[in-house]
């Protein structure tokens, strides 16, 4: 089955990907020649997620599906939140926000964050959310080269390195995208059961 993923990130279709395996075929708005932007006005990840799917669901009519994740803080009041992507400003540079994230960080004893992900899918017109969360704490500083956004600086549970020093495989095992796609995932293989 072909899914639409209402996104232009490569590292988020790569995950996706590698986390549905050979059974789906992820495909962006960008592959079917769109190059406009998906609006993403919410100020939550559950208004977000719809807001992008339904986007997309009314452009092309195929099934498909967006995320929206954020990293929430505890000592910054769950920033940045849904604004995890826009949080240093509109122009969405991931080192901004990360560096900003450090400046607000400096001196807070409570250092607790997670990674939330809500994913939205549509299929024959019908909605469905799920979500993954993976808990850790914020570093003092960057650590590793792997992964993007804020992973150098969040340190899941459990472990004592960044996501950013995991392998994508490893990071997938435990992350929230993870966690949330393969709720998606059990969702799309029962639905394709039900089909046959």
């Amino acid at each position: 089955m072909k899914l639409i993923f209402a996104t232009a990130n490569k590292h988020k279709v790569e995950e996706v990907q590698e986390l549905l395996g050979n059974s789906f075929v992820v495909i962006t708005p960008a592959d079917l020649g769109f190059s406009g932007d998906i609006p993403e006005t919410g100020d939550t990840l559950e208004h977000n997620a719809a807001e992008k799917v339904r986007f997309v669901w009314e452009k092309f009519g195929l099934p498909c599906f967006s995320d929206d994740t954020g990293l929430e803080v505890d000592a910054l009041d769950g920033a940045p939140g849904a604004f995890s992507a826009r949080y240093a400003g509109d122009a969405r540079d991931p080192k901004a926000n990360l560096r900003l994230v450090l400046k607000n960080m400096k001196g807070q004893m409570n250092r607790k964050a997670r990674f939330r992900c809500v994913i939205s899918l549509i299929i024959n017109g019908e909605e469905r959310f799920f979500e993954g969360r993976t808990e850790g704490v914020i570093l003092e500083e960057e650590h590793g080269a792997h992964g993007f956004g804020y992973d150098p600086v969040f340190r899941p549970e459990g472990f004592d390195c960044s996501f950013a020093e995991l392998t994508l495989e490893a990071k997938n095992r435990i992350s929230h995208r993870g966690k949330a796609v393969a709720k998606l995932v059990d969702y799309l293989q029962h639905y394709e059961q039900c089909r046959q």
